[in-house]
């Protein structure tokens, strides 16, 4: 007999890292959800600024379903057409000479830290090693990235982190003069921190960070993961701020749900990162990169991307309607479709307490630490669905603030 599986299950059968709500999804269709009852949810989430054109979008179902049928997997001991053809669009589409693929913005961020620190070796000596992040930054789960990431509590516990990585303080040009030598060989940002809070950088930050690499022949490192293909409603955030860096990450958005990364640098930085020198099993599979070339080709278009401005603002007058009625946030901000409200100080925290309630509402979104309400939706998500699910975020915030 088969087993249906339950929210128990994962208390069995899964190591407790995570904590999931209670409902398990089973079905999507555009930017709505259905749970194992039949329920319904609209989706404000997004698989965490995943799934870009929500779920089951035919560009990318028939992308996948084509590709499905030809060829699945080879190995970086061969090429294949998908990986080729989804690697010139990148570079053709952004600032990019050369494309390294891989399988998570982990990953990809691995990739660019390795390469800063190669490039740095191999041009000026060993001991020029020193990388720059950020406070409140997030750049990934490996050890590496966690350690470079600027929340302590996600690299306590493991062991001595790698050396040579300081943190400066995120729009604070002045806390990166105090930080940077001519030991330094990178700078790594995000235009927007994303599980910092969804802080959009300011361009004369950008700016001066570009300035700053310069002058020490540091390499400047953009962390596109979550900003990126669309997301802010350019194809990239270094599009919106006019500030080229020398590598860029990308992940998430890029697979719209499919499980692809990839790091983009120049012809100055590629050549250290020669042959033997870091390798992905999976990175170039052909599935991923027939899917995120659907999906990069569908989004980098004017109708998608003037879309993501239209659909911000109906966002942040919402959200802002909400706050006018029920006060309980201190801030929305954001850009494009990576929108956050921050909780006023009599709701502190009390962010997290949103998600449970919303789901009880049919509504789900996200959180970006314990103080932020985050939302990434799909980026072409109906503006029916904005308007119905905001009215369920209302009744579950109402019910916050009543107590219930």
């Amino acid at each position: 007999m088969s087993h249906t599986p339950t929210r128990a299950d994962f208390d069995q059968y899964m190591v407790p890292n995570y904590s999931p709500q209670k409902v398990i999804p089973v079905r999507g269709e555009g930017s709505r959800l259905w749970d194992q009852e039949g329920r319904e949810y609209i989706d404000f989430a997004g698989g965490i600024a995943v799934n870009s054109l929500g779920h089951c979008h035919p560009v990318l179902v028939d992308a996948l379903k084509a590709q499905a049928d030809k060829l699945w997997h080879l190995s970086n001991v061969y090429t294949n057409e998908p990986a080729l053809e989804l690697a010139r669009e990148l570079t053709e589409r952004t600032f990019a000479d050369k494309a390294y693929l891989c399988s998570s913005g982990g990953e990809a961020n691995e990739a660019a830290l390795k390469l800063a620190r190669r490039w740095a070796h191999d041009n000026y000596g060993e001991q020029k090693s020193r990388i720059i992040s950020f406070s409140q930054s997030f750049h990934g789960r490996t050890f590496f990235t966690v350690s470079v990431g600027g929340q302590p509590k996600y690299s306590q516990g493991f062991g001595p982190v790698p050396g040579g990585i300081v943190h400066a303080e995120f729009n604070n040009l002045d806390s990166v003069r105090e930080l940077i030598n001519d030991d330094t060989c990178a700078i790594m940002v995000e235009p927007m921190q994303g599980e910092g809070g969804l802080k959009p950088a300011t361009p004369e930050f950008l700016e001066g960070l570009r300035e700053l690499c310069d002058a020490h022949n540091a390499l400047l490192i953009f962390d596109e993961v979550q900003t990126g293909v669309g997301r802010t409603g350019s194809f990239y955030a270094y599009m919106d701020y006019g500030v080229t860096p020398d590598i860029m990450t990308s992940a998430k958005s890029l697979g719209g749900g499919f499980p692809v990364g990839a790091m983009l640098t120049t012809d100055r930085v590629a050549p250290a990162m020669a042959i033997g020198t870091h390798g992905s099993t999976y990175g170039g599979n052909a599935l991923a990169s027939a899917v995120a070339l659907a999906a990069v080709r569908h989004i980098d278009t004017p109708e998608v991307l003037g879309g993501v401005a239209k659909r911000h603002d109906l966002f942040r007058e919402h959200l802002e309607a909400i706050n006018r009625k029920h006060g309980v946030f201190k801030e929305v901000r954001g850009m494009g479709l990576l929108i956050g409200a921050e909780m006023a100080p009599e709701y502190k925290d009390r962010a997290k307490d949103i998600l449970p309630l919303a789901i009880e509402e049919g509504l789900m979104a996200l959180v970006a630490g314990p103080n932020v309400l985050r939302m990434a939706p799909s980026l072409v998500i109906p503006e029916a669905d904005i308007a119905e699910g905001m009215q369920r975020l209302e009744r579950a915030i109402a019910r916050l603030v009543a107590g219930k």
